[in-house]
């Protein structure tokens, strides 16, 4: 604002002044001096003032990644240094039951060798018969033969002091017939070991009676002559007379002979069976088994061939 009351001279100093201050940014207002930019003169600034960044406000916000870092190293130690003493744990622990293991072991090993010596496989093996058997009877069934028997009966008949003579009544039959051999588990046994061998001494086999007759293969024929007529009579004569006969076949020698082979390999079968029960048949135990019957008495054990071997 102009003073108009001033004299003339001064207003033109004091309107001078007032361009000047102008012209330079600068003017006093109310005895302040003030900088102004000259928005006029120059235009408007195209540069930003720059925003100063904000200071975090705690100390977690700047160090929390390495407080992470550092807790989980913590936890990884502890982890590792738990895992090494239950391992320490579990080795103790097995150690002690591996030598208890390995004393019962040992001493399981002992008292099965001490079985299984010559003076006690006879009682070790009798006493596991009953569990090793497959019949209930007490018998062993040991081989079958199956042949094929004929029976045959001839009658002549004459009169008037032989001077008539009638002919003659011939009656046969042909039948199928089995024969069945065993041994009695109740009678005595004997075990002996030579080497990697076991020696069986078997009670002696017999024939179980009577021999089975297969009716559906029976053949029967009969002829009768001129003056004959028992023919009937005859074949019922020799149809009973087949049962008796076939038992006392059953124990010659002649049909026994025929399944002796067979029943040692049948008893040397048995005896393995145990020998695998009780983990004897094998490289290191037996691996050869021979078998003598009762009634071979002039058999030398050395010298008989084996029964059964060891693969």
């Amino acid at each position: 604002m102009l003073n108009l009351d001033c004299p003339r001279k001064p207003i033109l100093q004091q309107i001078s002044a007032r361009a000047s201050a102008v012209s330079a940014g600068l003017f006093l207002e109310d005895g302040r001096l003030r900088i102004e930019a000259n928005w006029a003169i120059s235009g408007q600034s195209h540069l930003k003032p720059e925003t100063p960044s904000q200071r975090p406000n705690h100390v977690l916000t700047v160090y929390r990644w390495p407080l992470v870092a550092v807790i989980v190293a913590l936890m990884a130690l502890f982890g590792f240094l738990a895992f090494l003493w239950v391992t320490k744990r579990t080795y103790d622990e097995t150690l002690a039951r591996g030598g208890q293991a390995g004393d019962y072991a040992l001493q399981k090993a002992e008292s099965i060798a001490e079985k299984f010596m010559g003076g006690n496989i006879t009682k070790t093996f009798v006493a596991a018969i009953p569990e090793i058997s497959s019949t209930g009877a007490g018998n062993l069934e040991l081989a079958t033969s199956d042949q094929t028997e004929t029976f045959r009966a001839e009658d002549e008949k004459s009169i008037f002091w032989d001077k008539l003579y009638l002919g003659k009544t011939v009656s046969e039959i042909r039948v199928p017939v089995t024969y069945r051999y065993h041994l009695r588990l109740s009678d005595p046994w004997q075990l002996d070991v030579i080497g990697q061998t076991c020696i069986v001494f078997a009670p002696r086999f017999r024939p179980s009676l009577p021999p089975a007759i297969h009716t559906d293969g029976m053949e029967k024929k009969s002829e009768a002559g001129w003056g004959r007529f028992n023919a009937r009579e005859q074949m019922t004569d020799l149809e009973k007379s087949i049962t008796p006969t076939l038992n006392q076949y059953a124990k010659d020698g002649k049909h026994a002979a025929l399944a002796r082979e067979e029943c040692r390999k049948t008893v040397a079968e048995f005896v393995k069976t145990w020998l695998l029960k009780e983990e004897h048949w094998r490289t290191d135990r037996f691996r050869t088994i021979k078998v003598l019957f009762a009634d071979e008495t002039n058999a030398i054990p050395e010298q008989v061939l084996p029964t059964i071997q060891l693969k």
